[in-house]
């Protein structure tokens, strides 16, 4: 599909939220593209949905399917689909709108739009072990990938290490294909369970129980599980070769050919911070979140902000949310009356209110160890720059105080995953060290080019004021 120099709106990401988003938003009468980085249309929970070669319903489970009427649904809208897009770049305009820096197929161009909805989704929560840096170490988000776009799955001597549910869906999945994993090193605290249980009674009329404890039984009946790990190291010389546990002091190390490290996701929040919009600590959620509206509104007017991109809340919730978001633009662009977006709004918020009930003991349940989300020592922290836990300490101690001075320190966060796998660890052990919560340190100053763009995609921009002055312009404030 040829895309255009104007819309009414933009939609950054493909997942639940953005597909819903785009859906709506052609129903209510606005030109609207959506851009992926993507090559097919589903983010990371629906990756591949169009295309995987598991076509077993079982091995990928009923809430993985739940994709195709969406993107089925989504497809037969009209909206201009931009597939294999990078957005790297988005600016107020003088009216109000924004002009984005996209690039497509290695081209880079600008487009114009008077809103924009972010669906960018989730990202893995960093796992800072020691040796996570050696080949043969990957996240348990990586390999489900894989296992979706290619049908690949590990070997035998796969270690599953963490917290949170993705791990135990990975390992019964895997044991569905016949590739079950050695162990599941479950690294959820003693405790937890006490602690969560003051939200049970949401989770018990939850539609997650039902579900949860099929996954848990799946797990269970196909790989070893050890319980209330405390520490979790990997071994090897050119590449993984062991993984060392313990529990309660006592160690273990085991043979090992891959290890998959998870504890959580948190919202992608790069392009909405590099945007201007504000962003505050969630403590539940151990991380970043925008700080928007109940339609999903940011700080930055035109900007929306959809699904876990703006709170981890789930596939499911995540479409409502992409609903709402498009309701909400379209009103501030004159399509919708606040009585007719309010009226259409009320299955949407209804489908939201029903996902996201057990939300809170999923989040007590499985809040990350602080061991594991704040080392200490020689671990590296910054892969790109390979900076170490103890390094940022030091560097606190003589007086640096937040990450954006850690940058002239040390460079965290200026490598080519510009934060990605290092911003939370450094904020925390910034917080750690002085003694203060991690909302009081801030997370790192993000600028344009969010992604990485080469030269010669930026020598196929349009020769203006606008192209030559997009990557450096900041926005300005609404």
């Amino acid at each position: 599909m040829t895309i255009t120099d104007r819309y009414d709106l933009a939609v950054v990401g493909a997942g639940p939220a953005g597909l819903a988003a785009a859906e709506q938003a052609m129903r209510t009468g606005l030109s609207t593209v959506l851009f992926d980085e993507q090559m097919a249309p589903g983010g990371q929970i629906y990756r591949a949905i169009t295309t995987t070669p598991l076509t077993r319903r079982e091995i990928l489970g009923d809430d993985y399917w739940h994709g195709s009427d969406l993107v089925t649904t989504f497809t037969r809208s009209g909206a201009t689909y931009a597939p294999g897009s990078t957005v790297w770049a988005a600016t107020r305009e003088p009216d109000g709108g924004f002009e984005i820096g996209v690039s497509c197929a290695g081209e880079a161009r600008l487009v114009k739009v008077r809103h924009l909805i972010l669906a960018t989704g989730a990202q893995e929560r960093p796992f800072p072990i020691p040796g996570w840096t050696l080949p043969g170490v990957m996240t348990a988000g990586a390999a489900q990938i894989l296992l979706k776009t290619a049908g690949l799955a590990p070997g035998s001597r796969t270690v599953l290490a963490g917290t949170g549910p993705l791990l135990y869906v990975a390992a019964a999945q895997f044991a569905a294909v016949g590739a079950p994993a050695h162990c599941l090193l479950d690294t959820t605290p003693r405790g937890h369970l006490r602690k969560a249980w003051a939200h049970a009674l949401d989770f018990l009329r939850s539609p997650y129980l039902m579900n949860g404890l099929s996954i848990l039984r799946a797990a269970r009946s196909s790989t070893t599980i050890v319980r209330h790990v405390d520490a979790i190291e990997a071994l090897g010389a050119e590449r993984l070769e062991h993984v060392a546990y313990s529990v309660d002091g006592n160690r273990v190390e085991i043979a090992a050919d891959l290890l998959l490290l998870h504890q959580g996701v948190v919202p992608s929040i790069n392009l909405s911070s590099a945007i201007g919009c504000a962003h505050h600590w969630d403590d539940a959620q151990l991380a970043f979140v925008p700080t928007v509206d109940r339609w999903g509104a940011s700080s930055v007017a035109g900007v929306t902000i959809a699904g876990d991109a703006a709170g981890i809340a789930g596939a499911r919730a995540a479409r409502a949310r992409g609903t709402l978001a498009a309701l909400h633009a379209a009103g501030m662009c004159g399509r919708l009356t606040a009585a007719q977006r309010d009226q259409h709004a009320d299955a949407a918020r209804a489908e939201l209110a029903h996902w996201s009930r057990g939300r809170s003991f999923v989040d007590a349940m499985y809040r990350p160890a602080d061991t594991f989300r704040i080392p200490a020592g020689d671990t590296l922290v910054c892969r790109c720059e390979e900076v170490s836990a103890r390094q940022i300490a030091d560097t606190v101690k003589l007086g640096c105080t937040g990450p954006n001075q850690m940058k002239s320190f040390l460079r965290c966060g200026m490598g080519p995953c510009q934060g990605r796998l290092c911003g939370l660890t450094v904020t925390e052990i910034i917080a750690r060290e002085r003694e203060v919560t991690p909302g009081e340190v801030g997370y790192y100053q993000l600028r344009f080019p969010i992604k990485p763009i080469t030269l010669r995609e930026l020598a196929t921009l349009p020769q203006t004021q606008a192209s030559e002055q997009a990557v450096v312009r900041i926005p300005r404030s609404p």
